[in-house]
C-alpha cells in the first residue's frame, strides 16, 4: 500500500548561490556535491515566480495552516535588497489567503544593515545568524578569503539585530562546534549576546570522510556538548538552545525539535538559484548528486517532489534507520541521526550516524543529569497523583463555566456563586468533586456542549447544584442550596438519591442539613433524612464495604456516570444481593492483607469507590482515580486477584492521564509473553504493570511480567518517567520474589 504524501512545511529558497565568506566546514563550498559551479549566482524572476506558485498550490492542496520559507545561500543578501523585495513580494502574493508565510533568512551577517532590516521588518522575515562563539572559535573556520577574520563585522550584525528596534526580528545564531574550541568559552561568548536561541549543530561528515577526533575519543562530540550543557545549566538555562531543547522533549515523550535528531519526518524542500528542486542540503556532504531530485519549479509540483524516493526515505520513522538504530533504546531521542552522517560507500545510508557513539553519550549524558528532575512526582507518590487528578477536575469545572459564557441561566449561576461560597471552607467541596464520577459528569458536559446537543447549556446546573448540596450535607454548613431534579428522582453524589413520591416529576428542591442528616423541601412539602447512610421514606444510600477488616470504600450503583468502565454497570442492587457482594468483597479484602500486605495497604489508600459490573474481569474507570468496575458474579478467591489486578490497572490509567510515561507516536512493536502476536508499547507496560506484584495468586503471570519488563528496558518509547516506573516494577517484583 502506498503512503500518503507528507506535505512540505518549509522551503529552503536559495536566492544567492556564492558566498563572501571562505569557510572551510562549509556543505556547500567544500565537501564532495560541487554543483554550485553550474548554477547561477542569483536567482531568476522566472524561478521566483514559480516557486511561490508552487508553494501556494502545495498549501492549498495539503490545507495546510501556514509554511515557512527559508531566504539562504551561498550567502543570501549578496542577491540585494532590490531582489529580496522581489521575492518577499511574490511569495506574500501567492499565500495570501490560502497559508500563513513564515518568512526567514539565514546569513554570516556582513552585510547586514539598517537597509536590510528595514525590507525584513516590512515583511515579517525573521534573521538568524551564523556565529561559532568568541573570536578565537569564530575565525578557526569563518574567515575570508584572504585569512581576515570575520568576526568584528558578525558581531557588529548581531549586536545590530539585537537593538530594540530591530530585535523583534532576531531568530537566534546557529554555531557549527569544533571541539578544539573551549566549549565554556563558546556559549558564553554566545549567551553574553542574549541571542532568543541558539543551535549547536555538528559538523558534516560522514564513514567516508568521518569528523576529526583530535584525541581520538569516540565521545569527543558529546563530551564538547555536555560541558556546554553543565555550563547552560548552571547559568540557569536563560538561553533556549534547540539541541538540548530537542533532546529534553523526546525523553519526556514529545516530538524531535531540529531535522538533525529524532524520528519526526522530514517536511522540507529546496528551490535552488536556477529553480532546480532537491532534498536537504546536508546531502551534499555525501556524494556528487545525493540531493538531487530530476525536478524543477517550471514542470513540477511538490507533490511530485514529496513522492520522491529519497525524500521518502527520510520520512519512514523507525522503519527508516537501521537494523542496528532500530534496537537502540536512545534511537527516539537521536532519530539515528542527521540522514546525510549516516553514509559511507557501498552500503549508502543504511547505516548508523558517523557520530552514533556521540549521539548515545549526549542522550543518556543529559538524561542522566535532568532524570532527577524530570520524574513527574506523580509517578513515585500516590499523594501527588491524587492531588494532579483533582486539580484536572477543578481545571474542567472552571472550563465548563467559561464554556457556558452565561448562558447557564440563573440556576447555574446560584449553583456556581453557592459552589465559590462553599469552597472557602477547605476540602468541603473537594470531598464531593474527588469523587470518580464527577470527571465523567464534566467531560460529558463539554462533550455536549461542543457538538451542539439541545439542553446541553441548561442540564449542568442540575449537577453542579447536587454536588454542591451534598458538600454542604457532608460539611454540616447552614447553607441552603437549591438543587434542580428529574424525573422525580433527587440524586446527591457520595451520599444517595431521593424519591420524591408525590412531587412534581420536575422542579426544584431545597436541601438543607440538619444535625446527622438533611431536610429537603419542594412545592408539597419537606422530607427529613435522619441519616444519610442508612434507607427509609424513599431515600437510598450509598452504600458502605467498611466492614471486618475491609477498607472504607463507597459501593456505588447509583450514580448515573458511573457508565465509564468498558464493562457495563449494574442497577441498583437489592438489599440481599448488595449484602452477599459486600460480604464477598470483605472476605476477598481479608485473603489480599494476609497475602500481599503492602498491595492490600496501598489498594485501600487509593481506591474510594467499588461499583458492581457486568462480566468476568475488573475494569478501571476513565477519568476515574479510585473506581473499580468489580464483577458480581466471583467468589471471595476470585474477587482478591481481580481487586488487585483492577486497583493497578486503574492507578496506571490515572497515571497517564496526567503524565508521559511512553511516547505515543510510532507503530513499534514489542514481543508480550501472553500472547503470539507484538503489541504497541502501551499494551506491553499496561500488562506488566498489572501481572507485576501478583505471584502471590499468578506466579505465571508474574513471570511474563519479568520477561515484558526485559523488553521494556530495551524500548526506545519510554520516557524518563516511563522509566522510573519500570525501575519501580523491578523493585517490586524483586521484594516479591524474595519474600517468597
Amino acid at each position: 500500500m502506498t503512503r500518503p504524501v507528507v506535505p512540505f512545511r518549509e522551503i529552503v529558497l536559495k536566492v544567492h548561490s556564492r558566498c563572501d565568506l571562505a569557510c572551510d566546514h562549509c556543505y556547500i563550498y567544500e565537501h564532495a556535491d560541487q554543483s554550485w559551479r553550474t548554477r547561477p549566482k542569483t536567482i531568476s524572476d522566472e524561478a521566483i515566480f514559480w516557486t511561490a506558485l508552487r508553494l501556494a498550490e502545495h498549501a492549498k492542496k495539503h490545507a495546510l495552516p501556514s509554511v515557512s520559507v527559508i531566504l539562504h545561500g551561498g550567502e543570501p543578501l549578496l542577491a540585494g535588497p532590490t531582489r529580496l523585495r522581489r521575492v518577499c513580494e511574490e511569495l506574500t502574493k501567492a499565500l495570501d489567503g490560502v497559508a500563513a508565510l513564515d518568512l526567514r533568512i539565514h546569513t554570516n551577517g556582513l552585510q547586514l544593515g539598517p537597509r536590510y532590516l528595514e525590507l525584513f521588518d516590512e515583511f515579517g522575515v525573521k534573521v538568524g545568524i551564523s556565529l561559532d562563539g568568541d573570536r578565537t572559535a569564530n575565525d578557526r573556520h569563518r574567515r575570508f578569503a584572504d585569512g581576515r577574520s570575520s568576526h568584528p563585522l558578525v558581531l557588529k550584525a548581531v549586536r545590530l539585530l539585537s537593538t530594540d528596534r530591530w530585535r523583534h526580528l532576531n531568530l537566534g545564531l546557529l554555531c557549527t562546534v569544533d571541539v578544539a574550541n573551549d566549549p565554556v568559552a563558546v556559549l558564553d561568548a554566545l549567551t553574553e549576546l542574549d541571542p532568543p536561541r541558539i543551535d549547536f549543530l555538528l559538523p558534516h561528515a560522514t564513514w567516508d570522510e568521518p569528523p576529526p577526533r583530535p584525541d581520538g575519543s569516540p565521545t569527543a562530540y558529546a563530551d564538547w556538548l555536555l560541558a556546554v550543557f553543565d555550563r547552560w545549566d548552571r547559568q540557569g538555562r536563560r538561553v533556549p538552545v534547540r539541541l538540548f531543547a530537542s533532546v529534553l522533549s523526546t525523553l519526556s515523550g514529545g516530538p524531535g525539535l531540529t531535522e538533525s535528531l529524532g524520528l519526526t519526518p522530514t517536511d522540507l524542500v529546496v528551490v535552488e538559484t536556477d529553480g532546480t528542486l532537491e532534498q536537504v542540503d546536508s546531502l551534499k556532504t555525501a556524494y556528487e548528486g545525493a540531493a538531487a531530485t530530476g525536478f524543477d519549479v517550471f514542470a513540477h509540483t511538490l507533490d511530485e517532489v514529496a513522492a520522491h524516493p529519497g525524500v521518502r526515505a527520510r520520512q519512514l520513522g523507525l522503519a527508516g534507520v537501521c537494523d542496528t538504530c532500530r534496537e537502540c533504546p536512545v534511537v527516539r531521542s537521536c532519530g539515528g541521526g542527521l540522514y546525510s552522517h549516516r553514509h559511507r560507500s557501498g552500503t549508502g545510508f543504511d547505516n548508523t550516524s558517523v557520530y552514533c557513539t556521540d549521539l548515545e553519550a549526549l542522550v543518556r549524558g543529559i538524561e542522566h543529569r535532568t532524570a532527577a528532575l524530570s520524574v513527574p512526582a506523580a509517578v513515585t507518590d500516590d499523594g501527588e497523583l491524587r492531588t494532579e487528578q483533582h486539580e484536572l477536575t477543578r481545571l474542567l469545572l472552571a472550563d465548563l463555566h467559561r464554556e457556558l459564557d452565561g448562558r447557564g441561566g440563573e440556576q447555574w449561576a446560584r449553583a456556581w456563586e453557592l459552589a465559590g461560597a462553599v469552597d472557602r471552607r477547605p476540602g468541603v467541596l473537594d470531598a464531593v468533586l474527588t469523587h470518580p464520577y464527577t470527571r465523567g459528569w464534566l467531560l460529558g458536559a463539554l462533550d455536549a456542549l461542543h457538538e451542539g446537543v439541545p439542553g446541553a447549556v441548561l442540564s449542568p446546573a442540575a449537577r453542579l447544584a447536587s454536588s454542591v448540596a451534598a458538600a454542604v450535607v457532608r460539611g454540616g454548613l447552614d447553607l441552603p442550596v437549591p438543587v434542580p431534579y428529574e424525573g422525580g428522582t433527587l440524586l446527591l453524589p457520595t451520599l444517595g438519591e431521593l424519591r420524591l413520591t408525590g412531587a412534581e416529576p420536575r422542579g426544584t428542591a431545597e436541601v438543607r442539613p440538619v444535625e446527622k442528616g438533611l431536610v429537603v423541601r419542594t412545592g408539597d412539602g419537606e422530607r427529613r433524612i435522619p441519616r444519610p447512610d442508612e434507607p427509609g421514606a424513599g431515600w437510598r444510600p450509598v452504600r458502605r464495604l467498611g466492614r471486618d477488616g475491609a477498607p472504607d470504600l463507597a459501593i456505588d450503583d447509583l450514580d448515573p456516570y458511573r457508565d465509564c468502565f468498558d464493562a457495563c454497570a449494574l442497577p441498583r442492587l437489592g438489599h440481599g444481593e448488595a449484602a452477599d457482594w459486600t460480604d464477598r468483597l470483605a472476605r476477598a479484602w481479608g485473603l489480599l492483607r494476609a497475602r500481599v500486605p503492602e498491595q492490600a495497604a496501598a489498594a485501600a489508600a487509593s481506591l474510594t469507590t467499588l461499583t458492581p459490573v457486568d462480566g468476568s474481569r475488573p475494569s478501571a474507570g476513565r477519568h476515574a482515580l479510585g473506581a473499580l468496575g468489580v464483577p458480581l458474579r466471583a467468589g471471595a478467591g476470585e474477587l482478591a486477584p481481580l481487586l488487585l489486578r483492577g486497583w493497578r490497572r486503574t492507578r496506571l490509567r490515572a497515571l497517564l492521564e496526567v503524565t508521559d510515561l511512553y511516547a505515543d507516536d510510532g507503530l513499534w512493536a514489542h514481543p508480550a509473553p501472553w500472547q503470539e502476536a507484538p503489541v504497541p508499547v502501551s499494551e506491553l507496560l499496561a500488562g506488566a504493570y498489572e501481572r507485576t506484584g501478583l505471584r502471590a495468586f499468578d506466579p505465571d503471570g508474574a513471570e511474563a511480567a519479568l520477561r515484558a519488563l526485559d523488553t521494556l528496558g530495551r524500548a526506545a518509547e519510554l520516557t524518563v518517567g516511563g522509566k522510573r516506573l519500570l525501575a519501580l516494577l523491578w523493585e517490586e517484583a524483586d521484594r516479591d520474589r524474595h519474600s517468597r
